[in-house]
């Protein structure tokens, strides 16, 4: 099931996401983590932003991404699917994980080279159970969802202690420690579905807009697989930063209109789907895409 979208001249700008950048650039606190080249600017207390997928499909329209749009899909898809190494991630069409999969990064935390580790995002499926067994979560969050919809456990998370801590007598189990996937979904009394994400850490210029279209996605389908209508996603990024050498990109970005968000569907056969793995991301359509200009912002890993 698709959301039901209101014609497109009929939404309302969501100002959510520059919001949030205007906030940490006023309001964020100069901080140089020990493991990284580049300060950022951080803070603590940031708004959730709120996306009614009536009003439009919340890929930000600030900037330009329109080409790129669909590989944030895929790479939650592979976690879906329990991809842990670079090699499983570039079969899902994610091609940004080799600088994080390099020799020299995964032995510090003594992984072969590519492996991204237990601790990564492989936990969306590969969740050590009590039995020692995996828990695949997605899979059974579907049945408890099928069976008791009201119930408020429907909770999803990528993170697990004994991999992503790490001390000078520990050594910990991932490449990069898990910053999104701790989610909630509920169905209410209206027969709606409502995912909600929180986020412990998001590089807001770059990291998050994949973020944002990612879970909205995730709520589409995990409605169309349930048979429930997808209605909102609320995405609240706890520690929430911006670099310092992509401060005079995002003052130029918050100084740009925001404009109305386009329409993302399932196509015909993304509608034939059943399984929630079983999705690509080429079972989604983009139209409606009307964005300011591209903009060039570093990365910092």
């Amino acid at each position: 099931m698709n959301p039901k979208y209101i014609e497109v001249q009929k939404r309302a700008p969501n100002n959510g996401y520059k919001d949030c950048l205007n906030r940490i650039l006023s309001e964020g606190i100069y901080t140089k983590n020990p493991f990284q080249d580049k300060g950022r600017y951080t803070l603590l207390t940031l708004q959730p932003m709120v996306f009614d997928l009536p009003n439009g499909f919340p890929i930000i329209t600030e900037r330009n991404i329109g080409r790129f749009w669909r590989k944030p899909i895929g790479e939650l898809l592979a976690f879906i699917n329990g991809a842990r190494t670079v090699s499983e991630l570039k079969a899902f069409g994610c091609d940004w994980w080799d600088m994080w999969g390099t020799a020299e990064k995964c032995a510090q935390f003594g992984l072969k080279p590519g492996d991204l580790g237990p601790g990564s995002y492989t936990l969306f499926k590969n969740y050590p159970a009590p039995d020692g067994t995996m828990f695949n979560q997605f899979e059974e969050i579907i049945k408890q969802i099928r069976d008791f919809p009201l119930v408020a456990t429907h909770k999803i998370t990528t993170w697990f202690p004994p991999y992503a801590i790490g001390h000078k007598e520990r050594q910990r189990q991932v490449v990069v420690a898990p910053c999104h996937g701790d989610i909630e979904i509920n169905i209410l009394g209206d027969g709606k579905l409502y995912l909600r994400m929180d986020q412990r850490s998001g590089d807001f210029p770059i990291g998050v807009p994949s973020n944002i279209i990612q879970y909205a996605a995730l709520t589409i389908m995990i409605a169309h697989v349930t048979g429930y209508e997808p209605y909102m996603y609320i995405h609240s990024v706890h520690n929430a930063q911006i670099y310092e050498d992509q401060i005079e990109s995002i003052k130029e970005l918050t100084l740009r209109k925001t404009r109305n968000f386009p329409t993302v569907v399932l196509n015909d056969e993304g509608l034939k789907i059943k399984n929630l793995s079983d999705f690509r991301p080429e079972h989604f359509d983009l139209s409606d895409y009307n964005p300011h200009p591209a903009l060039k912002i570093p990365t910092t890993i």
